[in-house]
């Protein structure tokens, strides 16, 4: 096998390749990239096997071959070269030359034959959605799916597409995020949870154009996300997604209007004073035109009002300040409507139109 590429092609190409290596197994083969340039395109392949990759590579094939190549030490090799041309080429003993200017560098590579392929999917379904809404869907809900694996469905997200329309739900048993947004042309319906590696892994590598299209393809076991010569499978997470309806409610007892930048700004100030482990909350007291929030730790206190608009009952209500503001950072609306239903039930985080909507437990407080 002899190759050769531009140097910021092949860093582009590695780097995306990575997202999908193991980092912790019990097989060598998967802390290996796979280098296919047996056919007429260059393809960069990684797998963990819960996670594959397989991507375009832009460069020039002067000798067919393929080898698996510790993906680390590759990495480490090709963010330190030259920009310039890149030269790589294997021996009939799976040695792989690297060559930049004057650095070459001899690893060792591994039989590509042992390396696990990606499993050849039947592709039932699509939906065609830009990078930009994608990107910035999974980043708006992301962060409320669980990072233990005690309920397994709770580490990945809903994604609905009903009425050609897509909505992704993420919760912890904590909160709740609900994104919706209507999608171009004729779509199935599909209901399937994806994992949340896999959606975080996918944000990462998207450009985010408003143009760029990303096509989500959905088979009975596995979904994979197609963009830019790149491919990414995953297998779905198996079982029946909770009823989320039920949980959201029309009624309340307060509302508030409130600008969203002053109430993340006061959240952020709050959370100073709290420590990691510590459940201590931020004590809303709503009234007529403010919001006084205070908090009080064994780091210290601190008290700031807030203007609002309120509608309905007075009501004093304490929120972990770290949900509330994984909530706020990703809204863009420069007002927000807060809508409580009691100091001891969860209050709802929504525009008007419900194309986002945030669920937050409250915590129990004594004054």
């Amino acid at each position: 096998m002899k190759l050769t590429f531009d140097h910021s092609e092949l860093l582009k190409s590695v780097n995306i390749a990575m997202k999908a290596v193991s980092s912790k197994t019990t097989m060598p083969i998967l802390e290996c990239i796979l280098i296919d340039a047996s056919a007429s395109e260059i393809k960069f392949i990684s797998n963990d096997m819960e996670l594959g990759i397989e991507t375009v590579v832009k460069g020039t094939i002067l000798e067919k071959g393929r080898v698996a190549i510790d993906a680390k030490t590759f990495f480490e090799i090709v963010r330190r070269l030259p920009d310039n041309i890149v030269m790589m080429e294997t021996n009939e003993n799976l040695i792989v030359r690297i060559t930049c200017e004057k650095s070459k560098f001899d690893i060792p590579g591994r039989s590509a034959d042992d390396f696990p392929y990606l499993p050849v999917v039947d592709r039932k379904d699509s939906i065609r959605i830009t990078q930009y809404s994608l990107r910035q869907i999974i980043n708006q809900t992301i962060f409320s799916i669980a990072v233990n694996e005690n309920n397994k469905l709770m580490t990945g997200e809903l994604f609905e597409v009903e009425n050609n329309n897509l909505k992704v739900v993420s919760l912890d048993g904590h909160r709740i995020a609900i994104r919706r947004i209507e999608l171009g042309g004729e779509c199935a319906d599909r209901r399937v949870v994806i994992p949340g590696k896999a959606l975080s892994e996918v944000s990462r590598i998207l450009d985010g154009g408003l143009e760029d299209q990303v096509t989500v393809y959905f088979s009975d076991d596995h979904v994979i996300f197609e963009f830019d010569r790149t491919m990414i499978l995953t297998r779905l997470i198996d079982g029946e997604y909770f009823n989320v309806a039920q949980m959201l409610s029309g009624d309340y007892q307060t509302k508030t209007v409130i600008n969203k930048q002053d109430l993340l700004s006061c959240m952020n100030r709050a959370s100073l004073l709290v420590k990691e482990s510590d459940k201590m909350p931020v004590v809303m007291n709503i009234t007529d035109d403010t919001i006084e929030l205070s908090i009080n730790t064994a780091m210290g206190s601190m008290d700031e009002t807030i203007s609002t608009v309120k509608d309905g009952k007075d009501m004093v209500i304490g929120f972990n300040p770290k949900f509330m503001i994984d909530a706020l950072r990703v809204i863009e609306d420069e007002e927000i409507s807060i809508y409580y239903m009691s100091p001891i039930a969860p209050c709802f985080i929504k525009d008007d139109n419900e194309n986002y909507i945030y669920l937050i437990l409250p915590v129990n407080i004594s004054r």
